[in-house]
């Protein structure tokens, strides 16, 4: 009617915005989440191929397939249990480890680090201890007399033949055991897959470089290993098992870009990381000159080296052994540092060996060259 201000048409609700996705104001929740793991990586896939114990669901689901591929006379679809080590990290990742995060930190650890569950977050440090994780890993290292300073154990956890002995062996050693919730637990891995068990492993003692070099030329015949960009802690604990059974005096290696001394190198050393010193350096090609000029002789391994390992006269005088890396080998400046590239002689057909079974090859002919002086 007229003088009727009312609009029945008038729009009184503001026009509804775009709708926001998880770029959006969720965009927060989408952080830190990490990988996906494939599916031969999943212990609750029935295309679990790992060396962890295999799940009953997970072997009931591969046996299901396996009846049902022979029925449909076709290939299963399912994985090789025990085919793909998922014990550590691919590329020289940490064996089922990582360590304990402290507030205001973030670590990147190593290159394919441990594994992680969906959604889970794992945030390593370089100064904080190392938690080892898994039954199998934590047993090892506590028969390799792996420096520990405490056990957490899962409430509720099934005890096997494993767990007694992970127990009774950090009892008998003094090692505080802690019961914890599995919640707890998951928090202090990050999410990482830890059966139920964690050994804490405190950071590793590294000598000075120079001392290390002093204590050397101490010796009757010096004998030095570098390690030239090696990131598999297996191979580094390797290597010093090899230093140590061959009278070698010490090992040094880069801080970045290589895996140190973590509790892997540890365990696959079988102790022998507390026998012989190990160093860290900020520049390998630097700390290989510094020991030229004491009067080291270095030589790098090279598969295309001049000069035969089965004729190396520098044996006999001290002696500094250079390891590349299990990818590239030695940098090009470490290689161009090197007095003499050494060659192993190998049939032709296989083209290299690994980086610490090079480095024992090595080792084990100086050893003899000095001992028969032949």
């Amino acid at each position: 009617m007229p003088g009727n201000s009312r609009n029945a048409s008038k729009r009184v609700v503001s026009k509804k915005g775009a709708a926001m996705g998880s770029g959006g104001k969720n965009r927060s929740g989408l952080k830190g989440k990490g990988r996906t793991l494939p599916a031969d990586e999943r212990p609750w896939h029935k295309g679990y191929s790992g060396t962890e114990q295999l799940p009953e669901k997970t072997a009931r689901k591969q046996d299901k397939e396996r009846r049902a591929a022979a029925a449909e006379g076709r290939a299963p679809k399912v994985g090789v249990p025990g085919s793909k080590d998922t014990t550590w990290g691919r590329s020289g990742g940490r064996a089922y480890g990582r360590q304990v995060p402290q507030r205001g930190k973030a670590g990147g650890g190593a290159r394919g680090g441990p594994r992680i569950a969906p959604g889970r977050r794992s945030n390593p440090t370089r100064e904080g201890p190392e938690l080892l994780l898994g039954r199998n890993p934590v047993v090892e290292a506590l028969r390799a007399a792996v420096p520990a300073t405490a056990l957490y154990v899962a409430q509720g956890i099934d005890v096997d033949e494993r767990i007694n002995e992970i127990v009774r062996t950090a009892g008998d050693r003094g090692i505080p055991i802690l019961e914890i919730g599995r919640n707890e637990l998951d928090r202090m891995t990050g999410g990482v897959l830890h059966q139920g068990i964690g050994l804490q492993v405190p950071p590793f003692a590294y000598e000075n470089f120079d001392d290390l070099v002093a204590a050397s030329l101490e010796q009757t015949a010096p004998l030095l290993v570098a390690l030239d960009g090696v990131t598999d802690p297996r191979n580094v604990g390797a290597v010093i098992r090899s230093v140590a059974a061959f009278g070698g005096h010490g090992v040094f290696m880069t801080e970045r870009r290589a895996a140190g001394i973590t509790a892997t190198a540890w365990r696959t050393s079988a102790g022998a990381a507390a026998r012989v010193p190990v160093s860290q350096v900020v520049n390998l090609t630097r700390a290989i000159k510094t020991a030229q000029q004491a009067g080291f002789t270095a030589i790098g391994l090279d598969a295309d080296g001049e000069t035969d390992l089965y004729q190396l006269e520098a044996a006999i005088g001290p002696l500094l052994v250079v390891v590349g890396s299990e990818g590239r080998g030695l940098s090009r400046l470490v290689g161009e540092t090197c007095d003499l590239r050494v060659s192993i002689p190998m049939a032709s057909d296989v083209e290299s060996l690994n980086a610490s079974v090079a480095a024992a090859v090595t080792l084990a002919e100086v050893s003899r060259r000095r001992t028969y002086g032949q």
